[in-house]
């Protein structure tokens, strides 16, 4: 075989462990780990949990620490338009070649595992988290920013010990697993907050922040929240010490910063969405606590790295006449803060929504929140075994959220896509959402067929 069917091969193996699904624990991905030497004892890490912007404040984060010239691991889940996109060194996805290499190393002791009764299979996000932490630990790193994948306390990437917790948000998400309140889902959220390491939040749910305060009180670990303050109030006038501040433009936004020794005006991201600059204030007061640990970035630097962050898929224009616009709105919260986004920074006469979505979502939250902007709806799906069904979407919408006959059911998602764009004017929009997974699917495909 060559190096491209060999790497093929490599990713049908860990595809193939997607059957075992989703088993929270830290037995399994221990015992792979150390049976690796245990890689992640010998790097530092920031670990970033939270429902929504976890991975645009690690690419932001990373993104800067780079430009100061440290090397740096960005781990980060789902991929966008490759799986190597999952696990990055200043920037550069990890080579097919170590990847097949690390694979090799893998597969053995992890069917010795998955054959311990004591232990059961190993599922594939454990797999490609103890891949990443091997590489990354051969790769020399100064520091991995490693993105949680699913709650936080009993998820594969907790095996770490950071020197900085970070969580973005909470809100409602995979309540079959976490819980069905924002207070158990925070609760297992918390559980990557590490004795005497300082945790940093961007929630702003008195509930939460309560609960994340005498978690870290307990743990003897301190607490430090960022907050995104209205155009109205001036940075300093509140008691919180990290603060930021935004204003909208048409390819990204500038934003005023505020923190304990940083006070910095005009900064620019390429990222659309309010949201986008309390991700980028958390960034940045990531910066100032890990100052601690004697990791300097200077303000030229969090300048230049914030500036040229390049995370697909969040509000991304991909073309006009008509506007392409994508975004991996994956849950509730997530898609109501795009319902709110888009007519902010889009103009456009009508909308032509393209929507693919996964059966364990709550699809009906997500529905009800962006199908009152579309003129047309075209529901497709992703390329994926627990995509939700097109069809079921549909008769939940024409059933539930008076939808009418302005729709279209295609499972295909190229051909929703070429629907959608010969439906819509050069004055309108086209909006493609509802999973990372569906985003990736259309990108991939537009890219291919347009160059």
């Amino acid at each position: 075989m060559d190096k491209e069917q060999l790497y093929m091969k490599a990713l049908e193996w860990i595809h193939g462990l997607g059957r075992f699904g989703v088993r929270p624990g830290l037995e399994r991905i221990s015992a792979l780990l150390e049976m690796l030497g245990n890689p992640h004892h010998r790097i530092r890490f920031v670990h970033i949990g939270g429902t929504n912007g976890k991975g645009s404040t690690a690419a932001m984060l990373a993104s800067a620490l780079r430009a100061a010239g440290y090397r740096i691991g960005l781990y980060t889940s789902p991929y966008l338009l490759s799986f190597t996109n999952r696990m990055a060194v200043n920037g550069n996805d990890i080579d097919h070649g170590e990847l097949i290499e690390l694979v090799n190393q893998a597969h053995p002791l992890v069917e010795n595992i998955s054959s311990d009764p004591r232990l059961g299979p190993l599922t594939e996000f454990e797999v490609v988290t103890a891949l990443a932490l091997t590489y990354f630990s051969r790769q020399d790193v100064d520091l991995v920013v490693l993105e949680v994948g699913l709650g936080g306390r009993l998820d594969a990437t907790n095996v770490v010990d950071p020197l900085l917790s970070i969580i973005t948000n909470i809100s409602l998400e995979h309540t079959d697993v976490l819980g069905n309140t924002i207070e158990a889902i925070a609760a297992e959220k918390a559980g990557i907050i590490k004795e005497g390491r300082p945790l940093l939040t961007a929630a702003d749910d008195q509930k939460v922040l309560n609960l994340f305060q005498g978690r870290c009180e307990n743990l003897n670990a301190s607490f430090n929240r960022v907050i995104l303050l209205p155009g109205h109030m001036a940075l300093g006038t509140v008691q919180t010490p990290y603060a930021v501040q935004g204003r909208i433009t048409e390819d990204g936004q500038f934003f005023d910063y505020s923190g304990i020794e940083l006070q910095l005006k005009d900064l620019f991201i390429p990222l659309r969405g309010a949201y986008q600059v309390i991700n980028a204030g958390t960034a940045i007061a990531a910066l100032e606590i890990l100052k601690k640990e004697n990791i300097i970035v200077d303000e030229n630097s969090i300048r230049e790295g914030l500036a040229v962050t390049n995370w697909p898929g969040r509000l991304e224009l991909l073309s006009k006449n008509p506007l392409l616009i994508m975004d991996g709105a994956h849950n509730p919260a997530a898609m109501k803060k795009l319902a709110e986004s888009l007519p902010a920074y889009f103009r456009y006469n009508k909308l032509i929504l393209v929507v693919g979505m996964l059966e364990d979502k709550d699809t009906g939250a997500m529905l009800r929140d962006i199908l009152p902007l579309a003129d047309t709806v075209v529901f497709t799906k992703p390329t994926l075994p627990r995509a939700a069904e097109p069809s079921e979407l549909a008769d939940f919408a024409v059933k539930n959220l008076n939808l009418g006959n302005s729709y279209q059911v295609l499972d295909e998602h190229g051909r929703a896509i070429d629907i959608a764009l010969e439906l819509a004017g050069p004055e309108d929009a086209v909006l493609v959402t509802g999973s990372l997974y569906t985003v990736s699917d259309v990108r991939a495909y537009w890219h291919d067929k347009n160059g």
